[in-house]
């Protein structure tokens, strides 16, 4: 569903969301490779923040909420467990990739996105150690740098690159996980495991990943991302294949000539 707000409100707003995320991204990359482990928390099994995330969280709430004043936050650090209403809300993830961030590695992404009117209407997720920032609103169309992104033509699966994530906390499925693994091994030209699914939905977008599946997903992690390959023409579902992903905590992810048969290959599995 597209916002009341209208095309031109949310294109204008999605200007303002790239350079806040650019600005964010900046500050992270003063501090990349610079965090100790004095400087880092845990959360939990295999979940780790650092006073990176919260400072850049911080950033992004501040310009967020001068961009759009009384709106409302759904984020990792912040308002993880509220549910979605009426009023507009951004879905964010200051650092999506921090273990990467905290080890050095280049693959880590400023996630923002945008719910009104009972759906994703725009969405950024700016890698900023690679230079790269992908965009997306409902109805116009996704981009990298701002070069329009569209999915087309033909892929076999047998020719494809796949994208996944390995589960970290939740390991209720992993034998079915780990024979879709073993099958796709088998029948495509390989998997990747990037360790950020902001960034594996926007290469999905940009047509250097065929297709993508995880489980185990926040809202804010997906969010964006999924938009960004719905807006460049591509496939996203659940496992089951319904259209609602934010809150399963699972997606698919590929181009549109993949849909059918990667969606069956994964449910078979793991719905």
């Amino acid at each position: 569903m597209t916002s009341a707000l209208g095309l031109l409100q949310l294109t204008e707003w999605l200007g303002e969301v790239e350079s806040l995320c650019k600005e964010v991204g900046a500050f992270q990359m003063q501090h990349w490779q610079t965090v100790k482990s004095q400087d880092i928390a845990d959360k939990g099994l295999n979940q780790l923040v650092s006073f990176v995330d919260k400072e850049s969280e911080q950033r992004l709430m501040d310009g967020l909420t001068a961009i759009l004043p009384g709106s409302c936050f759904i984020g990792e650090e912040f308002n993880p467990d509220s549910v979605l209403t009426d009023e507009p809300t951004w879905i964010i993830d200051p650092l999506d990739g921090t273990t990467n961030f905290l080890h050095g590695l280049p693959v880590f992404a400023v996630s923002v996105a945008l719910w009104d009117s009972g759906d994703t209407q725009l969405g950024v997720v700016h890698a900023p150690a690679m230079g790269e920032t992908f965009t997306a609103v409902r109805g116009g169309g996704a981009h990298l740098n701002g070069r329009t992104l569209k999915l087309e033509g033909e892929v076999a699966l047998s020719q494809s690159l796949i994208a996944t994530g390995f589960p970290y906390y939740d390991f209720e499925k992993m034998s079915p996980y780990l024979e879709l693994l073993s099958d796709l091994m088998r029948g495509t030209h390989g998997l990747r495991r990037m360790g950020s699914a902001a960034i594996d939905l926007a290469y999905t977008a940009a047509g250097r990943f065929d297709a993508f599946y995880e489980m185990g997903l926040a809202p804010w992690d997906v969010a964006a991302g999924a938009l960004i390959v719905e807006e460049a023409g591509g496939f996203v579902s659940n496992f089951s294949g319904g259209q609602q992903v934010l809150f399963q905590r699972e997606i698919v992810a590929s181009h549109p000539s993949l849909s059918r048969e990667f969606l069956r290959r994964v449910s078979d599995k793991l719905a």
